[in-house]
């Protein structure tokens, strides 16, 4: 087991003067990084065993991060696990600030990713018309 340094945590999510790239982003994958373990290995509410960690959003100032999820199930799964994050948030901002390092801890806002399920609507249409172009006879 490596010992750990918070100087060497720090300068892998972006801290000091590096080129290449903004801290917000480097900051937002560290985030989604431990909360994705965090869901893993110690959250112990059975609302968010289904859920994960689809990606983040950290605002420029680090002052808000908004974490967005995806869950395998039904929308009342996605009900509970919005509670889930809710009541879990409180921890998960605690852990982030002891792992992280961070001057200022950002505050966390869930939000459920739509992104999915706009994808499999779009393949849907995209389908309808690929199917009615060789109804048609029509080449592609």
């Amino acid at each position: 087991m490596s010992i750990w340094n918070p100087k060497e945590t720090i300068e892998s999510i972006g801290g000091g003067d590096k080129p290449g790239g903004k801290r917000s982003s480097k900051v937002a994958e560290a985030i989604r990084e431990e909360l994705s373990i965090l869901l893993l290995e110690k959250v112990g509410d059975s609302r968010l065993h289904c859920a994960s960690i689809s990606r983040v959003e950290v605002t420029g100032d680090l002052s808000l991060a908004r974490i967005f999820f995806t869950v395998s199930g039904s929308q009342k799964e996605v009900r509970g696990a919005e509670k889930g994050f809710a009541r879990a948030s409180g921890f998960m901002r605690s852990h982030i600030a002891k792992c992280l390092n961070l001057r200022f801890t950002p505050v966390l806002e869930f939000r459920y990713d739509t992104v999915m399920e706009k994808v499999a609507e779009l393949d849907e249409i995209f389908r309808e018309i690929n199917d009615e172009r060789k109804s048609r006879g029509e080449d592609s």
